[in-house]
């Protein structure tokens, strides 16, 4: 029985064939427009926030009473990582990390569990505590941000204008939620002043339930008659701020209107929660979220439709700023990726008609569109998506799969040269190389194995590297037994025989490579060495590079942080943002900019670090002309920051790619007491910062803030009928305000606030003078049986996995490498950790440790990938000894890879190692397809010495072009900020790995298997 040959299956089926393909090509450019389009792959954020409230109680207090509790409970949460967690006065958050392993489909019943923990001990937190609230959408990423603005308009009617928008954008295809940014919630105010109340002998609760006496929403009843039901309805409630000012309010014996004692008046809350402003203009925002299965750009479009019909509807001076744009930052990407593309493209083409002709290149040129439409049609159907990384894959895969149709087509050419009819020769390379083809294709897919297994957030973030890899390398080998063949037929003509087999490669050129080989095969031993001694070298070299964990991004955008101390206002942080405002409003390189104060940008961009609510902050999103005006504007604010903002810790960010990290440079302090904790934070800050490479050193706990204690006379309050309950509430009601009834207004509940008038609550040293109720009727001044103390306490601490926990935090300077910089820092903070007490640590945290924790779970599938890779060998070779062989020429792309990011000042990270890794199958890949030929020269007939140097020979031109193929293919990538490194590692050790293949693998291969010459009397001859 004749063996199978699916390419000469192929030939003699052509009009099917040819049905396929244009099939194929139709399919994949349907693909194209159908697949979605976003900037980054969908990436599950792995953490949950349980925030819950204690009004009146310090930081510690709430650590006590309300953090450590709900941390014991979280605690027996099934796959927990990290349990981090601060307690600020009044305030606990805790941060819930599972495992990094835990697959994203196993995240929302872990949330689930997180609730139902909780609730079991929610009858057992302190009495008055609010909460607990759960935040499990943490991860949500604005694709467009509207900002609605205009002088002289309300916050009130910016959000009615913005309510009234998100109801038609919740109508737009895809739009999955809307939310309203920035809002400021009305408040009708009543403004007492206490001394005029102790005149007219009034009780401010009384007054208070009077008002919501007046204004409660209760049932009159029905009167249910034969006929019908007539529902009663009583008139009376507050329509209006005039109405609740004439509500009258009896006191002994006579009738006082509320407008007669206080004064009423309609606002906002105050002071604020978090204020929204565009151009230096108050703002109220409208967030939108895209579905899952949405594609942005056309949200984009759909939604510019939707935002013309707004506009036309706003009142006169009203308008619209789209301040957050995904859809247009995703089509540039794309743009810039298709570009790249393209000339990758371009020079993978080039080596094809450069090195085999017109004709025969045109096949490989043919080839590379079928291919890719190939791989857009899978990527449809297992509904992938086009992002930064799988873009970024199919460039990578570019240069790698036209390698098979190289080798089959050169093949075939080849043949015809040597006057082989037309379906000889197509199907010539299916029966010499298409196993051996296969066999390097899934070795090198093998190669991407670990990031497609990776239990990371890095491994998660990058997974599509190994699917469009996989899928494409494989198609390429079927369009090689495949598509190649076919075109080959059309394109290809019959050379007239000329010459015999020999006499092709018996050319100045190719004897001049006999000979070298030869050489090498001879001193098979000092190539040897040399090689090893290369290696060594670069491993070497490899430890000098500089290390990062994943780059920085090229969006435009800059971010500035104005963090003022702990406990300070939130006027003051307003205060604090206009006068950046006034900066930025006068830099030529700023297009607008947004700020946020009293908490941090929503996240508008998927990998960013988005910060809580916190009233000393103000964060600035600044978008600049491009990447040049990014760098001229974070060094003017850096400069500012210096002159005109002494008492902010300022701070300017680019964006960054990967997994979110707040800081680059993190070293975490733990122990029992919080005391001795701070005493070694201490210490490590004075380390850091005595390194000239840091910048910004500071930790998360902040400086103590001040807060006024009381301390209660009992004998004294006792005998005046004050208690501490009643004593907090007359002070609540002086300073903060206390709850008096609602206001119905239409659709809105509005919050009237009993209150006392604003010189009185903001005004510190007239506290002694508040006047409190006594148990007779009459009033009293608070300095009769109460004294008065300034205190310090925590204004934040934080826990990491119920420790107490400082980090001490730094950003790095220009030019420098974070991890590069810890691993210069570890060493000095050695003689403080030998001097630790036991049970106190000190951990690296930061982009060190995540780039660790991410290298790890791709360094653990080593061992799988090196089992896989033996078996598809042995499956080959059918040879352990030669099976040996191939697999020690793995790691020969260390040599170059680490030459060449060296020499391009390229760090070694993430992207890199994966390079490295994957370049390994590469080069196992070329190494055997040679040592089959050997096998196969040695069985027509061939000594070994002769089949080694002449397979050597007659494998040069494929395995150069190849090689050639995929290096000028990686330099459009190398441009780019997230695959450069990655590229030039490639580059760098393909290039290296071709010349020892050609020259370093005869000599190993004549050295593993002690191969001697054999003179022309047939002996051999020892080298």
């Amino acid at each position: 029985m004749r063996e199978f040959n699916l390419s000469s299956w192929v030939l003699e089926h052509r009009a099917f064939t040819g049905f396929i393909m244009a099939l194929l090509l139709f399919g994949g450019i349907f693909a194209y427009f159908r697949l979605g389009q976003r900037e980054d792959p969908e990436f599950t954020f792995r953490v949950m926030v349980v925030k819950t409230l204690y009004p009146g109680a310090t930081a510690q207090e709430v650590e006590q009473q309300l953090t450590d509790r709900l941390e014991k409970k979280i605690q027996e949460l099934p796959n927990l990582n990290i349990l981090r967690s601060y307690s600020k006065p009044g305030e606990s958050v805790i941060f819930v990390t599972p495992r990094e392993d835990t697959p994203p489909k196993e995240i929302p019943d872990l949330w689930y569990q997180v609730r139902k923990k909780v609730d079991d001990i929610r009858l057992t937190l302190p009495p008055g505590s609010i909460g607990p609230f759960f935040n499990d959408e943490f991860g949500d990423t604005y694709s467009l941000i509207y900002a609605f603005s205009g002088d002289g308009f309300s916050y009130a009617a910016l959000k009615k204008a913005a309510d009234s928008a998100r109801q038609q954008l919740l109508r737009v295809k895809n739009v999955e939620k809307v939310d309203l940014i920035g809002t400021q919630d009305e408040k009708i105010y009543i403004e007492f002043s206490d001394k005029k109340l102790a005149e007219l002998g009034l009780d401010a609760n009384a007054v208070a339930e009077a008002l919501q006496a007046q204004n409660s929403m209760t049932s009159a009843g029905t009167v249910y008659t034969a006929q019908r039901n007539l529902p009663i309805r009583l008139t009376g409630q507050f329509d209006s701020v005039d109405s609740i000012a004439k509500l009258p309010v009896p006191i002994q014996g006579r009738t006082l209107r509320v407008g007669d004692f206080a004064h009423v008046k309609r606002g906002y809350l105050d002071p604020p929660e978090l204020k929204m402003r565009v151009n230096g203009k108050e703002a109220v925002g409208l967030g939108i979220t895209m579905n899952k299965r949405g594609d942005v750009l056309e949200l984009g479009k759909a939604l510019e439709a939707a935002k013309i019909q707004i506009e036309g509807e706003l009142p006169v001076g009203m308008d619209v700023d789209q301040i957050a744009d995904q859809p247009r930052v995703v089509n540039k990407a794309i743009g810039e990726f298709l570009s790249t593309f393209f000339e990758a493209l371009a020079a993978v083409l080039l080596v094809s008609f450069l090195s085999l002709g017109f004709r025969t290149g045109s096949v490989v040129a043919l080839t590379v569109p079928l291919v890719l439409s190939g791989t857009l049609l899978c990527m449809l159907l297992f509904g992938m998506e086009i992002h930064r990384i799988s873009l970024g894959a199919l460039i990578l895969a570019l240069g790698l799969l036209v390698d098979d149709a190289m080798i089959s087509i050169e093949m075939m050419a080849r043949k015809l040269e040597e006057g082989w009819d037309r379906i000889d020769a197509a199907t010539y390379a299916y029966r010499a190389t298409a196993f051996p083809m296969l066999t390097g294709t899934l070795i090198t897919i093998v190669g991407f194995l670990p990031v497609g297994l990776a239990k990371s957030q890095a491994g998660e973030y990058t997974v599509s590297i190994f699917q469009v890899m996989g899928i494409s390398l494989l198609l390429s080998w079927i369009g090689a037994v495949v598509f190649t063949p076919y075109l080959g037929f059309l394109l290809l003509k019959v050379q007239p025989h000329s010459a015999h087999d020999h006499d092709l490669f018996d050319t100045p050129f190719y004897n001049r490579l006999r000979h070298w080989v030869e050489w090498c095969v001879e001193h098979r031993k000092k190539v040897i060495i040399a090689t090893v001694a290369l290696f060594c070298v670069g491993v070497a070299t490899l430890t000098q590079v500089p290390e990062q964990f994943f780059p920085l991004s090229n969006r435009p955008e800059v971010i500035i942080d104005l963090w003022l101390p702990e406990g300070s206002s939130f006027a003051q942080s307003e205060a604090t943002a206009r006068r950046m405002e006034n900066i930025l409003s006068e830099d030529g390189d700023v297009v607008n900019y947004t700020a946020y104060i009293g908490g941090g940008t929503p996240r508008f961009f998927l990998l960013i670090v988005q910060q809580l609510a916190n009233t000393n902050l103000s964060e600035f999103v600044v978008m600049t002309k491009d990447n040049a005006a990014r760098e001229r504007v974070m060094q003017r604010i850096r400069s500012a920051f210096s002159t005109d903002f002494p008492a902010v810790r300022g701070r300017v960010m680019r964006l960054n790619v990967g997994p979110p990290m707040d800081y680059p440079l993190v070293f975490r302090v733990l122990g029992e007491d919080p005391e001795i904790v701070r005493n070694i934070a201490d210490r490590v800050t004075e380390v850091m910062r005595a390194n000239p490479d840091t910048v910004d050193v500071n930790d998360d706990w902040h400086d103590r803030i001040p807060s006024l204690r009381l301390v209660l006379d009992q004998d004294k309050a006792r005998a005046l009928g004050v208690s501490t309950s009643s004593l907090s509430k007359t002070l609540q009601a002086h300073y903060t305000g206390i709850p008096a009834g609602q206001f119905r207004e239409d659709d809105k509940l509005i919050d009237i606030v009993w209150r006392a008038q604003n010189d009185l609550r903001t005004a510190a040293d007239r506290l002694p003078d508040v006047t409190v109720r006594t148990g007779n009727g009459r009033t009293a001044p608070l300095s009769q049986f109460v004294t008065f103390e300034t205190v310090f306490e925590d204004g934040v601490r934080w826990h990491r996995n119920r420790f107490p926990a400082i980090s001490v935090r730094a950003d790095v300077i220009d030019g420098k490498m974070a991890p590069d910089v810890a691993a210069e820092i570890i060493p000095k903070l050695k003689p403080i950790q030998d001097q630790l007490p036991i049970g106190y640590f000190i951990e690296t945290g930061g982009s060190k440790e995540d780039a660790g924790i991410s290298q790890k779970s791709i360094l653990v599938w080593i061992p799988l990938v090196l089992v896989v890779t033996l078996i598809l060998l042995m499956m080959q070779l059918q040879n352990l000894s030669r099976t040996f062989l191939v697999f020690v020429t793995a790691p020969l792309g260390v040599i170059g890879a680490a030459f060449a990011l060296l020499l391009f000042r390229a760090p070694f990270g993430f992207v890199a190692l994966l390079g490295i890794i994957a370049l390994s199958g590469m080069i196992m890949r070329n190494s055997v397809i040679l040592v089959d030929q050997i096998e196969q020269d040695q069985k027509a007939g061939l000594d070994t010495w002769t089949a080694i140097v002449e397979s050597t020979v007659r494998r040069f031109r494929p395995i150069l072009l190849t090689a050639a193929a995929a290096i000028l293919a990686m330099i459009p990538l190398s441009r780019n900020d997230f695959f450069g490194p990655q590229a030039i590692a490639i580059m760098g050790g393909l290039t290296v790995a071709t010349v020892l293949t050609v020259f370093f693998l005869p000599a190993l291969y004549a050295a593993w298997f002690r191969v001697k010459r054999i003179d022309s009397s047939g002996n051999g001859v020892v080298q």
